[in-house]
């Protein structure tokens, strides 16, 4: 092969938590200063990424402090007593203002979902003092969830997989300008869209895929699964002949870099982003669905929901899908329970049984 398989390539995982540490360096100069304590005492029970997202919601939760609450004071001038004068009241007021709220001049507003992540970020915070005895209530803990209602489950039927595929491989529907790419990237693209639907991979296992993870003698490949655990997902020979014919591109190409070890390339030949493979996915979408607000993740649920309709078995989807816990497959493939209900819906006869006798 014409790149370079060395070990020594850089580990795309290891790139993302440093750029996510750096974020958080770069947040916590605005946050309060027992901040700092507070994410070095969770540093070892959590990833990067959730410590970003921490970051996020208690820079907005410091920021409505000092302008509802706290007024006179600074972020920066916060202590863990104001802290831990922040009565329940004050937690369920966030949460309305969360509703419609401005922030560095922009508009915003979070949906029920985000107001639960955001009230989870708080609470962490304020029970993180609390078992410290930094501060003598854990007023946080007292402030219910918001209740969280069923999001419509949005899937890909067998005719519109196919549909997508087809659109991906021949261009049928784009646009001229669309068209204009299409050649130098439907090869990859059908790979990234049989890989998707033929293995339910998350979008961030999906970007970083190097190409020495890919074994054809086996047909699988290793993924870093969230935690940061290994994992080794198995796929058909129709998801093997879509990687094959893009490595083999990938070898033809004379623009394809020595030493870059990325599966996946964008066309500037650099590891494709996470928003460049949402973006071709809702490209193929809208040409072929475009009722349906299909993403990365549908995809992923689509691949879900017809897996447990192969096999019938949510055990063996929540493990090829990397689900520690099984309700979380049960809520996310609402098709499941919808299978079950057709599958009994004649086992109770009425009169028919009369008739028999």
């Amino acid at each position: 092969m014409r790149y370079n398989e060395s070990m020594d390539a850089k580990n795309f995982y290891q790139e993302r938590n440093q750029n996510n540490l750096k974020k958080i360096e770069e947040l916590l100069e605005e946050l309060p200063p027992f901040l700092d304590e507070y994410f070095l005492g969770i540093e070892n029970q959590t990833s990067t990424l959730t410590r970003l997202n921490y970051a996020y919601d208690l820079r907005i939760f410091f920021h409505y402090l000092v302008t509802k609450r706290l007024q006179g004071k600074t972020v920066k001038s916060l202590t863990l007593s104001d802290l831990e004068n922040v009565s329940g009241t004050d937690i369920e007021r966030f949460l309305s203002y969360l509703s419609d709220y401005n922030f560095n001049g922009t508009q915003e507003s979070c949906s029920e979902r985000a107001k639960a992540r955001k009230l989870s970020s708080v609470r962490a915070l304020f029970r993180y003092f609390f078992k410290k005895d930094k501060i003598k209530v854990d007023n946080a803990a007292k402030v219910s969830m918001p209740k969280l209602h069923e999001k419509e489950i949005i899937r890909l039927e067998i005719n519109e997989v196919v549909e997508l595929l087809n659109c991906a491989e021949n261009g049928k529907g784009m646009s001229e300008h669309q068209k204009s790419y299409h050649e130098n990237t439907k090869v990859r693209d059908m790979a990234i869209l049989t890989l998707f639907l033929g293995t339910g991979i998350r979008i961030s296992e999906l970007v970083g895929l190097n190409n020495e993870d890919i074994d054809f003698t086996t047909n699988s490949f290793v993924v870093t699964r969230k935690g940061g655990n290994k994992a080794i997902l198995y796929f058909s020979d129709e998801v093997a002949d879509a990687l094959a014919r893009y490595l083999a591109f990938k070898e033809t190409d004379k623009n394809t870099p020595l030493n870059e070890h990325a599966l996946f390339l964008s066309l500037q030949m650099k590891r494709i982003s996470v928003r460049a493979v949402e973006q071709l996915v809702k490209k193929y979408s809208r040409i072929v669905t475009p009722l349906k607000k299909i993403s990365p993740h549908k995809l992923r649920s689509t691949y879900g929901t017809e897996l447990y309709r192969e096999t019938g078995d949510i055990y063996v989807v929540a493990d090829v899908l990397g689900h520690k816990d099984v309700n979380t497959t049960k809520k996310h493939y609402a098709a499941i329970s919808e299978d079950a209900r057709r599958s009994v819906a004649g086992k109770v006869r009425l009169r028919e049984q009369d008739k028999e006798k």
